[in-house]
């Protein structure tokens, strides 16, 4: 191989090339630490431009600006990601370098629906459980009530969505919900009724409880006016009323 020139000249090229490409390589390296590209700035907005209602500066400084490292180049855009969410408020964070040196992260915020437990947990609309402040997230509307097991968020708020419809024709509505640990539900509305309603033994048994009784609501009203307590709905072919002074 020594003697053979043409295939010295293509492995001193490679060579070279190799040199040529680590050489560049090291250069772009020292360029991207110099300080010249230091982060001058980390914008926080709301995703698609909605506006921020829970996530402010002083919270976004103390908790995930700390653990930003790195600079414009260098800065892992995955970790920042995490940092913004373990922020409260913070459901989900976008992160993309804005030359010359700085970072936008955009923000989605949970929407706080109802407190879940006891333990001072938010379930969000989307069905998600968050640790916040409860006062601010009280400021806007009151919270619903919610309980249930652990991993039946999402089925509760489903069920509350559907509750929501069907009581719309007397013009009611869930205040507190609770499925048990043997996933019977009960319910309040937001007249302080009380609705048990027993377990799911199929698809449409709660459904058909509910229109049922929405049916010969207004003839419970009239006759019990504002003493109904609670409404048992658990019978398969009616229901029993329990009520002040009955």
């Amino acid at each position: 191989m020594w003697h053979d020139i043409r295939t010295l000249n293509i492995v001193s090229g490679i060579l070279w090339a190799l040199c040529g490409v680590a050489l560049l390589a090291g250069t772009l390296v020292w360029l991207a630490q110099r300080p010249m590209f230091a982060l001058r700035g980390v914008v926080v907005q709301g995703l698609g431009g909605a506006e921020l209602r829970h996530v402010n500066v002083l919270t976004v400084r103390s908790t995930a600006l700390p653990r930003i490292k790195g600079n414009f180049f260098t800065a892992n855009l995955d970790a920042v990601r995490t940092a913004f969410e373990t922020v409260p408020w913070v459901r989900k964070a976008s992160v993309r370098r804005d030359w010359p040196d700085q970072l936008v992260v955009s923000i989605e915020e949970h929407q706080a629906l109802g407190t879940w437990g006891e333990e001072g947990q938010l379930l969000s609309t989307k069905g998600d459980v968050f640790v916040a402040n409860l006062a601010e997230a009280e400021e806007n509307n009151k919270l619903l009530e919610f309980f249930g097991p652990d991993g039946s968020e999402k089925e509760v708020l489903v069920r509350y969505a559907e509750l929501e419809e069907w009581l719309k024709p007397i013009g009611l509505t869930p205040v507190a919900m609770t499925l048990s640990e043997r996933y019977a539900w009960t319910i309040t509305l937001d007249n302080g009724v009380k609705l048990k309603l027993g377990r799911d033994r199929n698809k449409e048994t709660v459904k058909t409880q509910v229109v049922r009784m929405t049916q010969i609501y207004p003839l419970m009203k009239a006759y019990f006016g504002e003493r109904i307590d609670s409404l048992d709905l658990r019978y398969p072919n009616g229901l029993a009323v329990s009520a002040g002074g009955v």
